[in-house]
């Protein structure tokens, strides 16, 4: 089995070995943003504990060995709306109840349009300058939620700014194009995109209801490949832009299930990132097939769940490989875990060190099949 499965090694991203993001927050962390939000301290004195922590996650990432590493989205409480609130024109609402994910409730947040969108003095530009700062030879990864779910979301909660979605989706472009240029110019040369809004696509189930709602799926398929494609086609080609495709990652709860199928022929095959991050931790995800539409963008497999605690076997984990390889080049593939450890500041229910060493069988486990 290893002897079928050398590959090259690789060093640009995405890496034989890398991270979807977040991590799970700290003790003192979590203190402190609750200090923070009594009124205890101050914004700067919660910086300065964020600073703490995430000098020492880096620590923790790059004795691991990771090529890439992130500040575990410490400064978030959402993996995707503290982006969003960030955009100039957007405002937090607090909904009448938070959306149940497989038992779970979710905080009752979302955002809404007020006024005309632009990426302006976003907060995470410092954000990932700081990352920037300390992550030594590592490449520092910056992880913000892709255009196609902030129409996605925005579809659910409306406005009364944009007359058509044609503007809508120029203005959301051009949002994107900003801010791929303030991050490129900030030092970023690894950028992920993260959307739940493909995971929908992939569920029958969920696309049923937007054919109810009057909604073509397949024709939303189109529409955001087009939106992704535009928003990143000013990127230079010394910066590194995957796309992760998430089912939902919140407090160990997901919601929704399906094979890759439904998208893998518009997504793959159209959708110009250099990699896609693919969730393939249980049997919710289907199998390998959708992976012959791969054309030259790498796959990064996602086989380690961070969903609960337990590590899976090394062996299991080559054999998967070994059946992905069926579809796509063992050199245009790449393992990962199966999504982030806390898209929200809750995190998914398994400890600090069971995190650790799911990562630590990433690293291993790559490096036996692509002799890193």
């Amino acid at each position: 089995m290893i002897k079928e499965l050398i590959g090259k090694k690789r060093n640009i991203p995405p890496f034989r070995y890398d991270i979807v993001g977040s991590f799970l927050r700290t003790y003192e962390i979590k203190t402190a943003r609750m200090e923070f939000e009594k009124g205890e301290i101050s914004f700067k004195q919660l910086t300065d504990v964020e600073n703490i922590e995430i000098k020492k996650l880096v620590q923790k990432e790059r004795e691991i060995g990771l090529k890439a590493v992130t500040d575990g989205e410490f400064r978030r409480s959402w993996w995707h709306l503290d982006f969003f609130l960030g955009i100039k024109g957007t405002e937090r609402i607090i909904l009448n109840q938070g959306k149940s994910l497989n038992g779970s409730r979710i905080k009752a947040e979302s955002f809404r349009i007020v006024d005309r969108i632009k990426f302006e003095h976003h907060p995470m530009i410092e954000h990932f300058k700081y990352l920037k700062s300390i992550a030594g030879e590592s490449v520092p990864k910056l992880t913000i939620p892709s255009p196609s779910l902030f129409h996605f979301v925005e579809s659910h909660n409306g406005n009364d700014v944009y007359n058509t979605n044609e503007q809508l989706l120029r203005d959301i472009t051009s949002v994107y194009k900003s801010a791929v240029k303030a991050f490129y110019d900030a030092g970023c040369r690894y950028l992920q995109l993260d959307d739940t809004a493909w995971g929908t696509l992939c569920s029958e189930r969920h696309r049923a209801h937007l054919r109810s709602r009057g909604i073509d799926p397949d024709r939303l398929s189109r529409d955001y490949v087009k939106l992704i494609n535009e928003s990143i086609e000013d990127c230079p080609e010394d910066m590194t832009v995957t796309l992760h495709v998430c089912r939902g990652n919140f407090h160990s709860s997901w919601f929704a299930s399906g094979s890759y199928e439904p998208i893998a022929e518009e997504l793959f095959k159209n959708c110009r990132v250099d990699g896609f991050f693919l969730e393939y931790d249980n049997e919710r995800s289907g199998d390998f097939k959708p992976l012959r539409f791969i054309d030259n963008q790498f796959v990064v497999l996602g086989l380690v769940t961070t969903k609960h605690g337990g590590l899976e076997s090394k062996e299991r984990l080559k054999a998967r490989i070994a059946e992905a390889c069926e579809y796509v080049n063992i050199d245009k593939l790449c393992l990962s875990p199966q999504c982030g450890f806390a898209s929200t500041e809750e995190g998914n229910i398994l400890t600090e060190e069971e995190q650790w060493e799911k990562i630590k069988l990433v690293v291993e486990t790559a490096k036996e099949i692509w002799k890193e």
